[in-house]
Parts: C-alpha cells; structure tokens; sequence
C-alpha cells in the first residue's frame, strides 16, 4: 500500500482492490460531493506511476465510477419527479413555483451543456445529475454527456497525478483554490437571490400606492366644470 495523505479508507480501498478500488471510491464521491475527488484521482495516478495499478485501467474505473455514481443521482432525481419537486419547492420560504418553471425552460434550452461542463465543476459535477434526472433527459444522451465530461475531468487529474509523482498532492493545492472560488460563487448568487426575494417581498407594488390626478374618463371637478361652461 502506498503512503499518502489521503483518507485511511482511500488508501484501503485502492491497496485491496486496486483500481476498481479507486473507481468504487469516486462513485462515492458522487454520491457525497463533500468525498475529495481532488485526492482521489491524482492518488490513483500516483499509483499508477508506482506500478500499484495500470495506468490505463486507473482512467477506466474512475470514469466508470463518476458514470454510476452519475447514474444514481439521475435515478434519485427521475423518482422525486416534477410534481413532487414543485410540490417541495413551493413550500420553502422565498422559492416560487415559477422559479421552479423558468429553472426548467432553461434546462430545457441548455440541459446538455449543463450537463456535460457540469462535470467539470465541483460539487455541482455531482448535483447536476438529479435535475437531468427530474426532467427525463434521455438516458442514452446523459449517460454519453456523463462519461464524456467525466473521461476528460479525470483524465486530467490522473495524469497530473501519475506526472508529479510524489508531488500529486500539489494537484489537490490548486483545485482546493478553485474549488473555493466556485463554492464562494455560488453562495454569492445565492445570497444576492435571497435579498432580492426579500426586497421584492417588502417593496409595495404599484397597485398598493395611492393614487393621485383624475382617473381617465371620469367626470372633473365642480369647479373645473364650471369654469369648462363659461
């Protein structure tokens, strides 16, 4: 078994089983994103440098891995449904059903790329896979979108980590950087969403205001009547 810095597991699971070991551990890190991906694949190709796994079979199941781990969550987000979905969805505080419409009409529009570049992004490359799932994306269509993003995302870190050898660890340094940037991203639209809502729930509307000035079509004034007859 290799030293590294990874969890225990990690390191157990590509020892024993080497790398189905690995795929197995990057379908669980599809299933619970807080798993570090960034270990996971550089490890494996640090592996595969010190002739622990073929080099070629470590790019193969780590992708099969990130396709069934994909697959899962597809599944998840396929039996949840749109009616349940917009069902759960109009019960939480500042969510709109048609926040829920306008969220479909654009996956509808850009369903595929979101998918595919999706798989590139962390966290997101794994939560991407249910709202394919609660729209019936085709199966064939996901699953080639899935693996093609997934082959080239973990292509990358395995190589760099079979590349850097003992230094795979440095992967893990900068993708924790933008890891960081997307995740800080993301909560910074979702904040700007959330007071938005808020303003827009506070703010009167147009019809609340008082009106002033004669309503078109009404009779004027007295005086002004008066002085239209002179």
């Amino acid at each position: 078994m290799i030293e590294s810095t990874a969890p225990g597991w990690i390191d157990a699971l590509m020892g024993t089983l080497g790398a189905p070991g690995a795929g197995l551990a990057v379908a669980l890190e599809n299933l619970f994103p807080p798993l570090p991906s960034e270990v996971i694949l550089p490890l494996a190709g640090f592996a595969s440098s010190t002739g622990q796994m073929n080099l070629a079979a470590a790019l193969f199941w780590t992708t099969a891995g990130s396709v069934l781990g994909a697959l899962a969550l597809y599944g998840v987000g396929a039996l949840l449904g749109r009616d349940r979905t917009v069902a759960v969805a109009a019960k939480l505080p500042l969510v709109k059903v048609a926040d829920i419409e306008r969220t479909e009409q654009w996956f509808a529009r850009h369903g595929t790329k979101a998918v595919f570049f999706g798989r590139m992004i962390p966290v997101f490359r794994s939560l991407i896979s249910v709202p394919a799932g609660v729209e019936r994306m085709p199966l064939p269509t996901f699953l080639w979108l899935t693996t093609l993003g997934s082959a080239i995302w973990n292509t990358l870190f395995v190589l760099a980590g079979y590349l850097l050898g003992e230094n795979w660890t440095k992967v893990a340094e900068y993708v924790s950087t933008y890891s960081t940037v997307v995740l800080g991203g993301a909560a910074a639209a979702v904040v700007l969403f959330v007071v938005l809502r808020i303003v827009r729930a506070v703010r009167p509307s147009g019809r609340d205001l008082p009106r002033t000035g004669t309503p078109a079509g009404s009779a004027p004034p007295p005086r002004s009547r008066a002085r239209a007859e002179r």
